[in-house]
């Protein structure tokens, strides 16, 4: 009989401390929002409807670089990575060029109205408020930074879909070096703003959220 009781609480220990280890890899486990940052405005759930990126690049601003292209492309390309919009739900760089292009009345028509020229039920409007890329003396390396504002935009409701909290999002990018030429340069501003705005439309994994050309905000990580 003592020998069986012996058995007996052996074999509770042995659950009992396999029930402790369970315990113990669960909340060793990240909480999904431990691994991910959720999204402000989800696109993942607006599959099929057309979305227009258009960008104001004012003139004040001197601007050399064609940003509408650059930032145009970026934002698409970015949707369509990360967010597996289809190329046919977004309007092309070309068709709005076109566009823009044709219709000499063009700066007086709302963003509203732009957006339903192209049937697009959202727009992504994203106003450059600054950029500077400049040469590093006695170099080939260029420093460089775009500050942008952007809004995501209902055109059926005339309304603002994103940022909930503040008017819009301003995005501030830049780096100190870029040895690869000026083009490359400006791809990589145009890159850095893309993400720093296509990250708000998905849970995106916190790896992966932060990049060393964000200047948005001080300590904005945390």
């Amino acid at each position: 009989m003592k020998k069986l009781a012996i058995i007996i609480t052996l074999v509770m220990f042995l659950f009992c401390a396999g029930c402790g280890f369970k315990i113990i890899g669960l909340l060793g486990t990240p909480a999904r929002h431990e691994r991910e940052i959720p999204a402000e405005y989800d696109l993942t759930k607006h599959g099929g409807q057309k979305l227009l990126v258009l960008v104001n690049q004012p003139g004040w601003l001197g601007a050399k670089a064609n940003l509408r292209y650059h930032l145009t492309e970026a934002i698409n390309k970015a949707l369509t990575a990360k967010i597996e919009i289809p190329t046919d739900s977004l309007i092309s760089y070309d068709k709005l060029s076109e566009f823009r292009s044709g219709n000499s009345n063009f700066s007086l028509l709302s963003t509203f109205e732009v957006g339903a020229a192209f049937d697009a039920n959202m727009v992504l409007l994203v106003a450059v408020e600054d950029y500077q890329l400049n040469e590093v003396p006695e170099t080939d390396y260029y420093r460089g930074l775009l500050n942008v504002k952007t809004v995501l935009l209902d055109v059926t409701k005339e309304e603002k879909l994103w940022p909930e909290s503040e008017e819009s999002k301003s995005i501030k990018v830049g780096f100190e070096v870029e040895q690869r030429g000026k083009e490359i340069a400006i791809k990589r501003l145009a890159a850095a703003v893309a993400h720093c705005a296509v990250r708000h439309f998905y849970d995106c994994p916190k790896n992966k959220f932060k990049i060393p050309e964000d200047r948005s905000r001080i300590n904005w990580e945390n």
